[in-house]
């Protein structure tokens, strides 16, 4: 016996068609070089549908890849929708990524189109001779920059000039499992990697954070989405905050501490989301103002420090709400969302639960293994392995790339290459990556606890910790400091604070100051960086 439901195909254009039909009258904000621009849903719902009819125009072909190189605004907004609801591909360019690495992915996904924010058209102008199936350029003019006249080799576009000239178009009804989107890795090392999503699964992971035990994306929402919208669909916020027809403040290029802190205070932010890097600069430019509006700040892309989770706690009554994913997980798969059990606890006990990435997401399936195999360890809190994941919105191969298989197991599980301990609740907790443990006799030592303990000093700005070599234990702990401004700090101070924190062996043999912790393409301490920096360091216990 089958059931007899109607089976709907999973599409992008539903979620775009809730906000057009319920949702008309609310808001999208983008924060400008000139000032703040305010657009409504049904404003920017015509302006979507008009650009379709101008990715016809331009003649861009059924799934051809349009590229975006731009920061988060209501623009990228339209192009987010108007690409994979016309039968195309979104592909959202990391502009922080290396030369080389922004020419490979282009003639890689074969892009036929680029849109650029006229801000940054230096950085890529340099790369354009490079790319190999590239036959427009859209300028999109956002307060800084010019639209240039001509580009030898391309035809060249001005933004708003195409829309004006264009007709609204009804979207195409495509299969569920098409590709919508594409995004590549941020990978430290080698080229990166092509993730594409479905309509389906981008559908099925709106939904996940709408949940309430999730990100909770609901109408009510005023969300600023500080992660890129090139970074992992911006964590799923920007289709979830159309879906939901919550009001969504895009900041624009400015990501500094003071103009973010604006934005959540003068448009009452109910939802606001970063990597940790984004809040250590906002938390001063917070202090004595009114957020009393904030419900959840989500935090993902690294370890959330305890010390800035409570520091935002004890400011804006409101600690920080780690998340966990990565572009291959679309990208939540994880929210630590505390129990009705665990808000029986003490301050204390929650705020190291909250050090945790808490549960898997509902739709995601998770598994600690033993390294090298598929063995599933046990959840006692202490068994170490490497964390994989399946489900609807988990990436089950890269576009066209021959490494594939060297990130996936043979019954289809992602290797996150992230470390993990599962505690008996079934709560995640992310001990390192594997690249950055560090390999001392025979003992791992987490760069992650290491950093957390030296991030809770008061006169510690950022603080990242690596593995150098050592003639007998292999490789012993460097601690990588950031002093804060106006502070003074001695190595001894340093260790000193950490040594009751610490066992004997995992505290750092050495303590370099350093003026600050580079950081990836997407707002990540670069520890490669860190280790090729200080790869001849002679640790005084050599």
């Amino acid at each position: 016996m089958k059931g007899l439901m109607q089976p709907t195909q999973l599409s992008i254009s539903y979620l775009f068609d809730r906000a057009e039909k319920y949702h008309r009258e609310k808001e999208i904000i983008t924060a400008t070089a000139t000032g703040r621009e305010r657009i409504t849903y049904g404003e920017w719902a015509d302006r979507t549908r008009r650009l379709g009819g101008v990715l016809d125009t331009l003649g861009i072909s059924h799934l051809g890849r349009v590229a975006t190189f731009a920061w988060n605004t209501a623009r990228h907004l339209e192009l987010y929708f108007a690409a994979p609801c016309s039968g195309r591909v979104l592909h959202t360019l990391n502009i922080r990524l290396f030369p080389e690495q922004i020419t490979y992915i282009v003639n890689h996904a074969e892009d036929e189109v680029i849109f650029i924010d006229t801000s940054i058209y230096p950085l890529i102008e340099p790369l354009l001779s490079t790319f190999t199936t590239v036959k427009h350029l859209v300028f999109m003019y956002d307060g800084k920059g010019e639209v240039p006249a001509s580009v030898p080799g391309f035809q060249v576009h001005e933004y708003e000039a195409l829309l004006a000239a264009a007709a609204p178009v009804q979207w195409a009804a495509v299969d569920e499992n098409q590709a919508a989107s594409m995004c590549y890795t941020s990978g430290t090392t080698g080229n990166p990697k092509g993730v594409v999503y479905s309509h389906r699964s981008t559908y099925l992971h709106t939904m996940g954070a709408m949940m309430a035990d999730s990100l909770g994306v609901s109408e009510s929402d005023v969300i600023l989405p500080v992660v890129p919208m090139f970074h992992a669909n911006s964590w799923g916020l920007a289709h979830a905050g159309v879906a939901s027809g919550a009001t969504l403040v895009m900041p624009g290029p400015d990501l500094s501490g003071p103009a973010i802190a604006n934005l959540i205070v003068e448009e009452k932010v109910t939802v606001p989301a970063g990597v940790p890097t984004i809040w250590m600069a906002v938390l001063p430019e917070l202090k004595g103002r009114d957020t009393s509006n904030i419900r959840a700040i989500p935090c993902g892309g690294s370890a959330v420090p305890k010390a800035l989770s409570e520091a935002y706690r004890a400011q804006t009554g409101k600690p920080i709400l780690q998340a966990w994913g990565m572009t291959e997980t679309s990208p939540i798969a994880a929210v630590c969302t505390l129990s009705s059990a665990d808000r029986l606890l003490s301050e204390e006990e929650q705020a190291e639960l909250r050090t945790t990435v808490g549960l898997i997401s509902f739709g995601v399936e998770m598994r600690v293994v033993e390294p090298g195999t598929t063995t599933p360890l046990p959840w006692d809190g202490e068994s170490q392995g490497e964390l994989q994941c399946a489900g609807s919105w988990i990436a089950s191969d890269y576009y066209n790339d021959p490494r594939s298989r060297e990130s996936f197991t043979e019954d289809g599980w992602l290797r996150t290459g992230d470390v993990a301990v599962v505690d008996s609740k079934g709560r995640i907790r992310l001990v390192d990556r594997t690249k950055d443990l560090i390999k001392s006799g025979g003992e791992w030592i987490s760069s992650v606890d290491v950093e957390n303990e030296l991030m809770s000093h008061p006169k510690i700005a950022e603080a990242a910790v690596i593995g150098v070599p050592h003639p007998k234990w292999s490789e012993r702990p460097l601690a990588c400091v950031v002093i804060k401004p106006g502070e003074t700090l001695s190595k001894e101070e340093v260790l000193e604070h950490l040594a009751p924190r610490l066992a004997k062996w995992q505290m750092p043999d050495d303590v370099v100051f350093i003026p600050e912790v580079p950081k990836t393409s997407v707002g990540k301490f670069s520890k490669k960086t860190l280790r090729d920096q200080f790869a001849d360091h002679v640790l005084p216990t050599s």
